[in-house]
Parts: C-alpha cells; sequence; structure tokens
C-alpha cells in the first residue's frame, strides 16, 4: 500500500467512512490538533532514560497515547455515524488518579512554574499547551455540530495532568523547575 493517495491534492480529506471534507474543517483541526498532542507526548517521552523506576511512566503515558488516538477517531467520524470508540467517564478517571498520585510525591508550589526544567519536562510543558489549543478546536467545532461532551473533559483534564507529569518527571530527575522572576 502506498502512503500518498493523492486524493488530498485539492485541499479536501476523507473522514472516516470516507466522507470528504475541506482540510480546514473544524472536524479535521479538532483531530489534527489532537494528533499534535500525542505526537509531543512521543517527543517528550524520547528523552526520558526509561529502565528502572521509569516504568509506571510509560505505562500511564501508553494508555494516554491510545486514548488521544481514540478521541481522533472519535472526532474524525462524521455526524450520524457509528464511531469504533468512545472516550467514556473512566477515560477521565484515569488522568485524575495519575495526577493525584504523581502529584503527591512533589513539592507544594509556592510560585508559578515556567516550563523548562529537563528536556523531557519541557517537552511535556509544550505538549500542556498544545492540549489547550486541542480543548479550544474541539469547542470550535462543539459550536456547529455534537461532540462527546466527555472528550472536551478529557482534554481539559489532559492539560493539567500534562502540567504534574512536567512537574513529576522534573522531580525524578532532579532538575530545578524554573519559577517565575519576582521583581
Amino acid at each position: 500500500m502506498k502512503i500518498y493517495t493523492k486524493s488530498g491534492d485539492k485541499g479536501e480529506t476523507s473522514l472516516v467512512y470516507g466522507v470528504r471534507v475541506p482540510k480546514n474543517d473544524a472536524r479535521v483541526e479538532a483531530y489534527g490538533t489532537c494528533d499534535e498532542v500525542n505526537s509531543a507526548i512521543g517527543f517528550a517521552l524520547s528523552f526520558l532514560p526509561g529502565g528502572e523506576g521509569w516504568q509506571e511512566v510509560f505505562e500511564v503515558f501508553h494508555v494516554v497515547q491510545t486514548k488521544l488516538f481514540h478521541i481522533g477517531a472519535e472526532l474524525a467520524t462524521p455526524k450520524g455515524k457509528e464511531v469504533g470508540w468512545k472516550i467514556a467517564e473512566d477515560d477521565v478517571e484515569f488522568l485524575e488518579h495519575a495526577i493525584d498520585r504523581w502529584d503527591e510525591t512533589l513539592p507544594a508550589l509556592t510560585n508559578f512554574v515556567l516550563p523548562g526544567g529537563s528536556q523531557p519536562g519541557a517537552a511535556l510543558h509544550l505538549a500542556r499547551t498544545v492540549s489547550r489549543r486541542a480543548e479550544r478546536s474541539v469547542i470550535v467545532l462543539l459550536e456547529k455540530e455534537e461532540v462527546n461532551p466527555v472528550v472536551i473533559r478529557y482534554l481539559n483534564r489532559l492539560s493539567d495532568f500534562l502540567f504534574v507529569a512536567a512537574r513529576y518527571v522534573n522531580h525524578k530527575l532532579g532538575k530545578t523547575e524554573p519559577t517565575l522572576h519576582q521583581n
């Protein structure tokens, strides 16, 4: 199978079930931005050392990346068609449990944290900002079409999770988080 089809050369793409839409369609923007979050997470993970002590981090992120793929599939399914995967409330709870578990190991926040600390920490902060953009793009889609409300909750919680994950990774690596300069 060839990677290129040439079917998008005129500014259109196919949703699930072959429905053609312009590449700037709100649905395409929403699932495309979720794909960007997923790629940014993969980029961040590529900086982690792996090995002993990191297995849980990779396992949690494997679930998160899989769920982002499912969200993309859900968003790429046209209105009125059956979706193969549907994000559910227990997926949001999975993020909340990971946030709580990792946050309890971190020093209390006493100042605003700036993105950085380590390469994976900074990359997770970048993924966090892309997840916020993904959430905004789903809101734009929601203004035009019905969207599973759990998708919005998941993306909202994902940005919180990525913030805590960046801090957690920095902490595990022994890297100091940069904080807001006080004048």
